[in-house]
């Protein structure tokens, strides 16, 4: 049996990083996924999708993803069958991410992990000399220091 969904779309929301009781990182996102194809004449259509990540994965969302972000979602569809407090039957579909991954436009990936990188900075800072800006302070295992790229320089790849 097979069970694989493939999805590309954009956040709709900051993606929020939870724990279980076991302490297993958790996230639930939305995403919006514009349909393929139209009534002749009609409006876009769209599909909002729950997708659930965790451990790592989860933490990769968290760390690199905001709310209008395009994301590639690699996973499993997940049904649920339930009674809702007034007694009807309900179910509820959802996919559990396996992998994900940037996709967009190059400017704008390479901006948000910029963004996203000077986010990781703020949240911990250096120890050793809190006046230097983090690229300024890395320096590689022989001694020679590295020089950041700018977010909107053009990659050789």
């Amino acid at each position: 049996m097979i069970n694989v969904a493939v999805l590309m779309g954009r956040l709709v929301a900051d993606p929020e990083l939870k724990h279980t009781q076991s302490d297993i990182p958790v996230t639930t996102i939305r995403i919006a996924v514009d349909r393929r194809f139209n009534k002749a004449g009609g409006e876009k259509q769209t599909d909002f999708i729950d997708v659930t990540a965790w451990r790592q994965t989860a933490e990769f969302i968290c760390r690199y993803f905001r709310k209008g972000s395009m994301i590639a979602v690699q996973g499993s569809i997940r049904a649920e069958s339930y009674t809702d407090r007034e007694g009807n039957k309900r179910s509820r579909f959802e996919v559990v991410a396996d992998n994900v991954s940037f996709c967009g436009e190059k400017r704008e990936t390479s901006e948000s992990a910029h963004q996203a990188y000077q986010r990781g900075n703020q949240e911990q800072p250096n120890i050793e000399n809190d006046e230097e800006d983090p690229p300024q302070q890395m320096r590689m295992a022989d001694g020679e220091g590295m020089q950041p790229i700018p977010p909107d320089d053009d990659l050789p790849f």
